[in-house]
C-alpha cells in the first residue's frame, strides 16, 4: 500500500469498529488522523450499542451509528424474524445512504468485515482477519506490522494510518466525556470522601486468566493508604459485585466502591482526576493510560502493549515461555506469570510512579 493509495480524497468515510471496550480505546487515534489528512471529510463510526458511549461524543466525528447486537440476538432467540429483517435491512440503509467513499475495518473479525461490505463503500480497507474478514475488503493490511513496534500501545492501527499515508500527528488515544460524566464524578469524589486524594482499583475482567488475586488487591489497597495516603475507590461492571465485597472483606483500611454504579464514560471521568489507576488487562486501565493519569497496568496471560507512550503509564509483566497465552493457559490455574506480580513490585512502581512519599505530602 502507498500514500497514494486512493484514486481521490475521500469525501465520506466509515470507521468499523465494534467492540471491546479497551480496543475502541486503542483505535480512537485514528479519529484525528483522518480528521488531519481530510478536513472536509464526512467522518462516521459504526459501534456496538454496548461500547458506544466510549467514542459518541469524539468532537472530530460527524456521527455515530449504533448495532444493537444483544437485541438482535434476543430477536433471533425470540424468532421474531420479521422484526430482526426490517432492523437490519433499515441499519444497511442507513449505512448506504451516506454514500461511503472509503470504509476501514478496524477489527478484523468475520461480522466487522460483513459490515464494511455492507456498507457499499467502493473502496474497503481492513487490517487481517482471524477470521476472513479479508474477504470483503479491496485491500488488506498484514497485522504483523512490519517496520512498526507491536510493543507499542495501538501499533496496529497507527501502522495502518502509515500504510495510507495519513498524517498521525502524536497519534494519541482519546476518551470524550461530557459535562454530564465531570460532574458525576466530582458529586462522587464529595460523597464519598476523597477529595484529598484517591487511588482507582481496576480489578476485574472477563478472563479469570487475566485477574490479579484478590488478597493482594486487599493487601495493596491498605499499602497505599498506609503509605500514600491514598484511599482506593474500586470500579467494576454489575457482575463484579460479590468480588469487590470480598476483597474489601479482606482489607484492613475502608476502601470505597463504585463497582455496578457508574456508565463507562463515568467511571472514566473518575479516573481523569484520580491519583493513581491500577488495573488488569480491561478497558479502563488502558483508559487511564489514555488519559494521561498515573497508571499501573498489571498483564498476565495478555500482553496487549509494554510501552504506553505516556512517561505516566507503567506495564507490570513477568515474561515466561508460554506468554502471552492469550487466554488459553496451560499450568492449570495457577497463572505464574502473574503470581510473580507481587505487593512489595507494585508499591515500588507506584513510588517510581509518583516519587517519595514526602513529594506527595501536603
Amino acid at each position: 500500500m502507498t500514500p497514494n493509495l486512493l484514486e481521490r480524497e475521500p469525501r465520506s468515510i466509515l470507521l468499523v469498529r465494534l467492540s471491546a471496550r479497551g480496543d475502541i480505546v486503542f483505535s480512537s487515534p485514528m479519529v484525528r488522523a483522518l480528521r488531519r489528512s481530510y478536513p472536509q471529510a464526512h467522518l462516521t463510526w459504526l459501534v456496538e450499542a454496548h461500547t458506544a458511549e466510549l467514542i459518541r461524543h469524539h468532537p472530530e466525528l460527524d456521527e455515530v451509528l449504533v448495532w444493537d447486537r444483544s437485541r438482535w440476538r434476543s430477536l433471533l432467540r425470540e424468532r421474531r424474524f420479521g422484526t430482526l429483517f426490517r432492523e437490519a435491512r433499515k441499519l444497511v440503509r442507513d449505512l448506504r445512504s451516506r454514500k461511503f467513499d472509503l470504509a476501514l475495518d478496524l477489527q478484523g473479525l468475520l461480522r466487522s468485515g460483513v459490515w464494511t461490505f455492507l456498507s457499499g463503500a467502493a473502496t474497503r480497507i481492513g487490517l487481517q482477519s482471524r477470521e476472513g474478514s479479508g474477504l470483503f475488503m479491496t485491500r488488506v493490511v498484514d497485522r504483523d506490522r512490519k517496520g512498526g513496534d507491536p510493543a507499542l500501545v495501538s501499533s496496529e492501527y497507527l501502522y495502518l494510518a502509515r500504510q495510507m499515508g495519513l498524517d498521525v500527528g502524536d497519534f494519541r488515544m482519546e476518551v470524550p466525556l461530557t459535562r454530564e460524566d465531570r460532574t458525576f464524578a466530582r458529586a462522587a469524589v464529595r460523597a464519598l470522601g476523597l477529595s484529598g486524594g484517591y487511588a482507582v482499583a481496576v480489578p476485574f475482567t472477563t478472563l479469570p486468566s487475566k485477574h490479579w488475586f484478590e488478597d493482594r488487591w486487599a493487601r495493596l489497597m491498605d499499602d497505599l493508604e498506609r503509605e500514600r495516603g491514598l484511599p482506593t475507590v474500586i470500579l467494576g461492571g454489575p457482575g463484579d459485585q460479590e468480588a469487590q465485597r470480598r476483597i474489601r472483606a479482606m482489607t484492613g483500611g475502608k476502601p470505597r466502591s463504585l463497582v455496578g454504579e457508574t456508565s463507562l464514560t463515568q467511571a472514566a471521568a473518575l479516573l481523569e482526576t484520580a491519583d493513581l489507576v491500577i488495573g488488569v488487562d480491561t478497558g479502563l486501565t488502558h483508559m487511564g493510560m489514555a488519559l494521561e493519569r498515573p497508571t499501573i497496568a498489571i498483564f498476565g496471560s495478555n500482553i496487549p502493549y509494554t510501552d504506553p507512550r505516556t512517561e505516566k503509564g507503567r506495564v507490570l509483566v513477568h515474561w515466561l515461555e508460554c506468554s502471552p497465552c492469550r487466554g488459553n493457559p496451560t499450568c492449570d490455574g495457577e497463572f505464574p506469570c502473574l503470581r510473580r506480580i507481587t505487593v512489595e513490585e507494585v508499591m515500588a512502581t507506584v513510588r517510581d510512579l509518583l516519587g517519595p512519599e514526602d513529594e506527595n505530602t501536603g
